[in-house]
């Protein structure tokens, strides 16, 4: 009887914690939603850029589950709008190769040449010219992802460690105690974040000097554009914990929203490939920015007027999720 007892009540106790029941029934719908896109949903064609070839190569390219785009020079693949840019001169095939994801770079590089044995006219004497403007044809799978899996840690780490340690800051009293002083609510927030950036500056110079110089992934770019970018990611990742903290009542409750939150943005960084419709869902979440930005640095060698877009987007939520933590500061103001 005792035992019987002690289920009940902790059956009750879950039945009114309503985030329980939504992180055990919702959460894993979700992510298999997501999982289904990527592994079920997924386009297997390749955008490829086309200069001055026949319509009966651009027909073998079809065939091989290829989207050709007229183009008159590199720039549609400079712009990441195609995988590869191809044409013939003289019965030999010329292609320009993004090799910074090996994915798609294969397949368009397998494309290319299965388009070229079957045009009868091309010269078979004559072995395509691949030449690979960003990337190596030999890039590793972890070079290829390294960039998005550093940006993804530093947004998980510092997301969970600002938000619970802002939560032990209100369950504490602490939080109380100082909005008892004539101290003005967005002085609180600004000063939290700053406290969290210089942990998150240290925090970005660790890992970015780590993967460059120690485990060497692939870096063509400024190892200061990287530095940037994760930090400006981290106090993002900060001013975003610190937001979910407020309807979080224990740590318990904070590590709930990881697969809420920080999780289905792993989705949408490139580390899977989504149909391009669910694709555009990822211009909302902070990751897909900032692992836009650090691929373009260190695969790509993009300067600063290249990602200035997303590290400006990435500012713009930070400023937003502050505003909003300033709003919700005033229930905790008692005086």
């Amino acid at each position: 009887m005792r035992v019987k007892a002690l289920a009940k009540r902790i059956l009750m106790q879950i039945r009114n914690d309503k985030r329980t029941l939504a992180l055990m029934l919702v959460a894993p719908l979700l992510i298999l939603t997501l999982l289904y896109f990527v592994f079920e949903g997924a386009q297997n064609t390749v955008d490829i850029g086309v200069i001055n070839v026949s319509e009966g190569f651009i027909e073998e390219l079809i065939q091989n589950n290829v989207v050709p785009t007229r183009c008159q020079d590199l720039s549609e693949l400079e712009k990441g709008k195609v995988t590869a840019v191809v044409t013939v001169k003289s019965g030999k095939v010329y292609a320009w190769v993004d090799g910074s994801n090996s994915t798609k770079s294969g397949n368009a590089v397998r494309a290319i040449e299965a388009a070229s044995r079957g045009v009868m006219q091309l010269r078979t004497d004559l072995k395509s010219d691949i030449t690979y403007v960003y990337g190596a044809e030999d890039l590793s799978l972890f070079d290829n992802f390294a960039s998005i899996l550093m940006g993804f840690l530093v947004f998980f780490l510092v997301f969970l460690i600002s938000g619970i340690s802002f939560l032990k800051e209100r369950t504490t009293g602490t939080l109380e105690k100082v909005l008892s002083t004539p101290i003005k609510r967005w002085e609180v927030v600004t000063g939290y974040v700053l406290g969290f950036g210089i942990l998150n500056v240290v925090q970005s110079v660790v890992i970015s000097f780590y993967l460059v110089y120690v485990l060497q992934v692939m870096m063509v770019g400024s190892i200061w554009l990287v530095l940037l970018t994760t930090l400006v990611t981290a106090i993002t990742a900060s001013t975003l914990g610190i937001l979910v903290s407020t309807a979080a009542n224990s740590e318990f409750q904070m590590i709930q929203f990881i697969p809420i939150i920080v999780v289905p943005q792993a989705f949408f960084t490139g580390l899977f490939t989504l149909p391009p419709a669910l694709d555009m869902v990822g211009r909302v979440m902070p990751l897909y920015y900032a692992a836009d930005a650090l691929k373009a640095v260190m695969l790509k060698n993009a300067g600063i007027m290249d990602i200035l877009w997303d590290l400006m987007l990435l500012v713009a939520l930070s400023v937003i999720f502050m505003i909003i933590n300033t709003k919700l500061l005033k229930r905790y103001r008692n005086i």
